[in-house]
């Protein structure tokens, strides 16, 4: 028996490994396999990826790297049909400097009714250029005849200047990678330092070979005292190429559940930061940067310090809006609320300016910089002790080391004796230090115009808090009618905000009602939606319909109502990445509920108390009975934003308890 189990391992394997990695090259057997081999559930999977990257040389730009890109990927099923859609970016530089792209090819592989391979090339219609930033240009490719259980493949080369802004390469997705090679080829003349992420063991295979490389250049030839002549001269020079090389096989997927953030961040990578340059004859230039360097590179660059230190175009404004205002904390929210009103954001991020701080003011509309630099102008100019906080957003990861290329997104910080206050202009539903969750990612730096620089926590130092009264009474039908009052506060109101400032009263309804099961909300009042540091209170009328069960003349039902959590959100055995919440949260409710006549409460759930190891979390729970009417009352908070994965199997038991308890019943039985 062991034997033979042993024996479909080996095939299933085979069936893994023995594909043709050559472009172009996709056989039937591919196209033909229904699941992943591995990964029954998996909707899809890279069947290989091959990224190399190495340096060339010319006169005129001297070194720049060239990186070629070889990816197959297989599509079981419809779930997976957006991975037929890619972006590639191609960064710009300051001085005009730019990644080129080239050799780009892509093709659709489908089965033919006659049983044959078929191919489908991707055209030109299916390839977009975006400009998504000063500084960032996108290729947005789209797929032909995606169907179930076709293949993607496409290549491409990208040509750049920025030998000191390398992308991360990765080695894991949210679908399984079958095979995965990485090689980074450089010259001696460059140092570089490996940053490694995630919790898959990476090897790199490290080696130097003699290359020769080959280049020309122009020469000035005197050929008499009145000749003077060009020629062009070729020559070869010969040096340690050191070669980095890293091969996986089988990476599993990352299996994304609730409260995962930005998985990506969490991915199995490796990033190459340039250390140094030493060339023959020349002495070691730097390149790993201190924050302090960090800080005064930015501080210097015109399109950041020059527009922070502007103020002539707003003095009028400010003058006239802080006549009469004594206090510097509201002099910070008369100007907060001021930009709020005034400025638009055009969706563009990057703490970098594109039209300027003055021109966006003039014309309403501005990028993120624009509209935080001129935030944190407008407190400098009030006498408010406020500097910039790069900050870099969940779908940029999280910066690794020193760099400019980390970071993003600015907002503006208010230093205070306790901490800073952070403000971001560009939403107008946010407070102070209230930032949208996309934002809340480790932490953002703070720089100042004496280059120093430091770390400011992103999450709320307030619990996001959940207030909520329940006045019930259970009819002789076995519904239960009854009122409900909600009070949100801190990210609760700001995503509540966020939401229902969009919808209509039918739509809002309807958003409310879609996870409470068979329960009806009527009488819907909101109040403090555009109130901003005022609690949005929801209140309705109820009826439910599905709460109670009648078994042998009793009556069971849980006092939670549809209030009560019904499914865990952590369902994985283990996990490798930490628990993200996003912000610290507490939710308390009382409800209270008056039993039908006829009735008297057999039995009542024990109360309980239950807290999480460190203070992760803590729940209570009691149920008191006093006369025809029963009463809950529940507090759940959450006190760590970020909590990392070696509590997972304790969040989840304590997720089940939570669950069991709030699901208990009161039983009922007739007088």
């Amino acid at each position: 028996m062991k034997i033979r189990l042993l024996l479909i391992t080996f095939l299933i394997f085979q069936g893994v490994f023995a594909q043709n990695f050559k472009f172009g090259k996709v056989s039937k057997e591919e196209l033909l396999e229904k699941q992943h081999p591995l990964d029954s559930s998996a909707n899809a999977a890279v069947l290989f990826r091959d990224v190399r990257t190495n340096f060339e040389h010319s006169q005129e730009d001297g070194f720049y790297i060239v990186t070629n890109f070889v990816e197959r990927i297989k599509i079981y099923n419809k779930e997976a049909f957006d991975l037929a859609n890619k972006e590639i970016n191609l960064y710009i530089g300051t001085g005009g400097a730019k990644e080129q792209i080239g050799g780009l090819k892509g093709y659709t592989y489908y089965m033919g009714e006659d049983g044959k391979v078929k191919e489908e090339k991707l055209k030109n219609s299916g390839i977009f250029d975006e400009r998504a930033s000063k500084y960032r240009q996108v290729k947005k490719i789209v797929f032909p005849n995606i169907t179930e259980g076709c293949i993607i493949e496409y290549k491409y080369s990208i040509q750049s200047p920025f030998i000191d802004n390398i992308d991360e390469y990765r080695f894991q997705e949210e679908i399984p990678v079958n095979n995965v090679t990485m090689v980074f080829k450089s010259p001696e003349y460059f140092n570089y330092k490996t940053h490694q992420k995630g919790w898959l063991p990476l090897r790199v295979d490290r080696n130097g070979v003699q290359r020769t490389m080959r280049y020309s250049y122009r020469k000035r030839r005197i050929d008499n005292a009145s000749q003077i002549n060009d020629e062009t001269v070729t020559t070869d020079i010969t040096f340690t190429e050191n070669i980095n090389k890293i091969t996986l096989e089988n990476v599993p997927a990352m299996v994304e559940e609730s409260f995962s953030g930005n998985i990506d961040n969490y991915a199995s990578s490796i990033k190459f930061e340039l250390s140094y340059t030493q060339f023959p004859g020349a002495t070691i230039e730097n390149y790993s940067k201190s924050w302090e360097t960090v800080s005064k590179n930015i501080m210097e660059s015109p399109s950041f310090g020059d527009e922070l230190s502007k103020n002539k175009y707003f003095k009028k404004d400010i003058d006239d809006l802080l006549a009469g205002v004594s206090g510097k904390n509201e002099k910070m929210m008369a100007i907060f609320e001021f930009v709020k009103g005034k400025m638009n954001w055009n969706g563009y991020k990057g703490y970098y300016v594109d039209d300027g701080v003055r021109t966006a003011f003039k014309n309403g509309t501005g990028n993120v910089a624009e509209i935080n630099l001129m935030l944190t102008a407008m407190f400098k100019y009030a006498g408010i002790s406020a500097n910039p906080v790069l900050v870099s957003t969940k779908n940029n990861g999280v910066p690794l080391f020193a760099t400019r290329n980390g970071f993003d997104y600015v907002v503006a910080g208010v230093e205070k004796d306790n901490g800073v206050i952070l403000f971001d202009a560009t939403n107008k539903q946010a407070e102070a230090s209230i930032l949208n969750p996309r934002l809340l990612n480790w932490q953002g730096r703070i720089i100042r115009k004496d280059n120093s620089s430091d770390w400011v926590p992103l999450k709320p130092g307030k619990h996001a808090a959940h207030n909520t009264m329940i006045n019930a009474t259970i009819n002789p039908d076995a519904s239960v009618k009854g009122t409900a009052k909600n009070s949100l506060s801190g990210h609760y109101a700001l995503f509540y905000r966020n939401k229902l400032l969009k919808l209509n009263e039918t739509d809002t309804q309807e958003y409310l009602e879609k996870n409470i099961g068979e329960t009806e909300l009527s009488n819907l009042a909101l109040q403090n939606l555009d109130e901003l540091y005022q609690p949005v209170k929801i209140d309705y009328d109820f009826e439910s319909f599905d709460r109670l069960e009648e078994v042998e003349g009793k009556l069971y039902f849980s006092p939670m109502l549809y209030m009560a959590v019904k499914e865990n959100p952590f369902k994985l055995n283990e996990r490798n990445y930490p628990i993200d919440f996003e912000y610290p949260f507490k939710d308390r409710c009382i409800i209270s509920i008056e039993i039908p006549e006829g009735y008297a409460v057999e039995s009542i759930p024990e109360p309980i108390s239950l807290t999480l190891s460190e203070g992760i979390g803590h729940f209570k729970y009691s149920v008191t009975s006093l006369g025809n009417k029963v009463q809950v009352s529940t507090e759940f908070s959450v006190n760590n934003s970020l909590v990392p994965p070696q509590y997972y199997l304790d969040l989840k038991e304590f997720y089940k308890l939570v669950i069991e308890k709030e699901n208990e019943k009161i039983v009922l039985s007739k007088i």
